[in-house]
């Protein structure tokens, strides 16, 4: 039997299902890829909308990547970078890439701004969902704030930002925003009657002009499995060259969020062990990774140095379909079975 069949059947299960029309698998340990399956419509140079995946390509791995060259301190706060009001001045970029800073989880910009350049001060002028530094808030406006906040630092938008320090360090060639190509449609678009294809899902990131920390990358599996590889061996590149520093993973996967009923948040990374989590029942506590609102996601057991990359474009046609939501978790517990029988 090939490895991870039964993980890639169960892949194969939800195409049939309808849980979502293509569907790109990845699934390996360490720098070693040992199943790779497209299903549906899709072929290996797909891409797909990576949605809230987007915050990791991005926004957190250009942190984590400024933490190590003393451009960025996780207790800078945001009243250092912008006129802020008093109830937000004192949020950390701690407090954003954990989801802790009390900004509300979502609401639409193009409803209380009349243009792009006008976000920051509408989610500045927003009343907090709450004080911060309390439990997790799961904020798509807090990581817009944060990648505002690394465009002021770094003096560029963020799209350069995220090629200069996370693409192409990564050789991750076709990772982009404004995909061109061979791209999965997602949503139907009732304006245009038409599926979207190659324009950002997320109403706010598309507001933005399609580049954003909480949403606007498009990625494809090979690219994917690459990213997912660095991470399963401990932040190194294949060649063996560091892209993220032992000490600088590790601060990123400390839970930063305990409590009981609490998703458990570590620097942009959500991390095994709370209620209902998507990677599943059996992966090792240190498991890791994050989803994206489309159906996309990958997950990381440092443990084991299981990784699994999965990519569907679920909401196609309508956000309605949530048969892949418990799925994934069954995916992942297959993974974790057959990986420990290796």
């Amino acid at each position: 039997m090939e490895p991870f069949a039964k993980t890639a059947a169960l892949v194969a299960l939800g195409l049939e299902q309808g849980a979502y029309p293509s569907a790109c698998l990845s699934v390996g340990v360490g720098s070693r890829v040992l199943c790779r399956r497209v299903f549906g419509d899709a072929t290996l140079h797909t891409l797909y909308d990576m949605a809230s995946v987007s915050k990791i390509l991005g926004a957190t791995m250009i942190a984590l990547r400024w933490l190590e060259e003393g451009k960025l301190r996780l207790y800078d706060r945001v009243g250092a970078f912008l006129d802020a009001p008093a109830d937000k001045a004192d949020i950390t970029v701690l407090q954003l890439m954990t989801h802790t800073s009390g900004i509300p989880d979502h609401f639409l910009l193009q409803e209380e701004c009349a243009a792009p350049e006008e976000a920051v001060q509408a989610i500045l002028r927003h009343p907090l969902a709450q004080a911060p530094g309390g439990a997790p808030i799961y904020s798509c406006m807090g990581y817009i704030l944060l990648g505002k906040l690394l465009e002021i630092i770094g003096g560029e938008p963020l799209d350069k930002l995220a090629r200069a320090w996370v693409f192409e360090p990564l050789g991750m060639a076709r990772t982009t925003y404004h995909p061109t190509g061979d791209v999965a449609p997602t949503e139907w678009d009732p304006e245009t009657q038409a599926l979207l294809r190659g324009v950002v899902h997320d109403e706010n990131a598309r507001f933005l002009g399609g580049i954003s920390a909480n949403a606007g990358i498009f990625s494809d599996l090979t690219d994917m499995t690459r990213f997912a590889q660095m991470l399963a061996c401990g932040g190194r590149l294949p060649d063996g060259s560091a892209y993220l520093s032992p000490a600088t993973l590790r601060a990123a996967l400390v839970n930063r969020t305990p409590g009981p009923d609490r998703e458990f948040r570590g620097l942009g990374f959500n991390l095994a062990g709370s209620p209902a989590n998507f990677l599943g029942d059996l992966m090792s506590p240190r498991a890791y990774g994050h989803t994206g609102f489309t159906g996309t996601s990958f997950a990381v057991d440092p443990e084991t140095g299981l990784f699994v990359v999965l990519l569907t474009n679920r909401v196609c046609p309508t956000r309605d379909n949530l048969r892949l939501i418990r799925l994934r978790s069954l995916i992942h517990n297959a993974a974790a079975a057959e990986a420990s029988l290796l």
